[in-house]
């Protein structure tokens, strides 16, 4: 009987080391591979789904080894949606510390300076952020414009073009958030003390360096044309500024036509309508609004494309002509009365 005993230790004694030493392989790196994989927690998911996926995708060793850790780590229910950057060569715990952590994969993306809000739901949609469709909804809610601190009914001028990081399935709410407390950090750091000596409202500053951002991608002339806008305005004279007249245009084609210019149900017709148009045109950078907050000093009241990236300025209307006749006369019909 006593060697029964003893034989029956023996053999539980085998059976509880192979399980602790199996236990112990499961809990390893299921490869020494370092290749990273995106990995998604997707919304509602529960921790036996996700080791299951884990194990399925060749991230762990066993699925159940890594859900009864997840218990004896007490990370059960903690899981965060998102994507994450696993490899196999991470042991399960440090997998299971990663997803329950929200360390998501943030990707970057860049929005150029003079981006329209239709130009940022684009390349937020392009790289897989968000849905476009979604983001201009919210960008052109009125309420949410009012929330944010934004002047007027759309985030038009306050989505700082910036290069971001960001996680995708990030509410179109927050990614616009994001932007407009940015463009916000960006004024109170480099520009509201220079600001404070301006003519022009916030608003209007924005909407001003909108246009000379469309106008000029020169960094050197942006002074120079901010000169020009603010001495006509000055004046009494319209802007007469090609961009803000097509933004006004909704199917605009790529051919600005006499008929768009003397149209005067296009509010951000500045050939017909004196001042500045109702609102930004576009996100300008800070170099724009920069320059409109400190122009370059000049009396300035036109200029025309040189066709080469650069433009020519004039003082009076006669020289303007001429330039238009050098430069843009026989391809433009309509530059009699334009300040490009």
């Amino acid at each position: 009987m006593n060697r029964f005993f003893v034989v029956l230790g023996v053999i539980a004694a085998l059976l509880f080391g192979t399980l602790v030493r199996q236990a112990r392989i499961s809990l390893e790196p299921a490869s020494d591979s370092a290749d990273a994989q995106l990995f998604e927690v997707d919304q509602d998911a529960s921790m036996a789904l996700v080791a299951r996926n884990l194990a399925d995708a060749g991230l762990v060793r066993s699925a159940l080894a890594t859900r009864l850790l997840a218990r004896w780590l007490d990370l059960d229910g903690r899981l965060h949606v998102g994507e994450y950057e696993l490899s196999a060569e991470q042991s399960p715990r440090e997998i299971l510390e990663i997803v329950t952590s929200g360390r998501v994969k943030l990707w970057s993306i860049t929005i150029p300076e003079g981006s329209r809000l239709t130009d940022v739901a684009v390349r937020l949609q392009d790289a897989g952020l968000t849905d476009g469709d979604d983001f201009l909804r919210v960008v052109t809610d009125p309420l949410i414009a009012a929330r944010l601190g934004v002047p007027g009914d759309s985030l038009e001028g306050y989505l700082y073009p910036d290069t971001y990081l960001l996680p995708r399935g990030l509410d179109p709410d927050e990614i616009a958030r994001t932007m407009v407390q940015q463009f916000e950090r960006v004024w109170r750091n480099e520009l509201a003390a220079r600001a404070i000596g301006s003519k022009l409202s916030k608003d209007q500053i924005v909407t001003l360096a909108s246009i000379v951002e469309k106008e000029t991608a020169a960094p050197e002339e942006r002074p120079l044309i901010a000169a020009v806008f603010l001495n006509r305005l000055a004046r009494g004279m319209r802007l007469e500024t090609d961009p803000a007249v097509i933004y006004g245009i909704s199917d605009f084609d790529g051919n600005l036509r006499t008929v768009h210019l003397r149209d005067d149900s296009n509010p951000y017709n500045t050939y017909r309508i004196p001042g500045l148009p109702p609102g930004p045109i576009a996100n300008p950078g800070v170099d724009s609004l920069r320059a409109v907050i400190t122009p370059r000093k000049s009396d300035y009241l036109f200029f025309v494309s040189k066709n080469d990236g650069s433009h020519e300025f004039s003082v009076r209307y006669e020289e303007h002509a001429a330039a238009v006749d050098r430069y843009q006369r026989r391809s433009r019909s309509h530059a009699t009365s334009e300040t490009r």
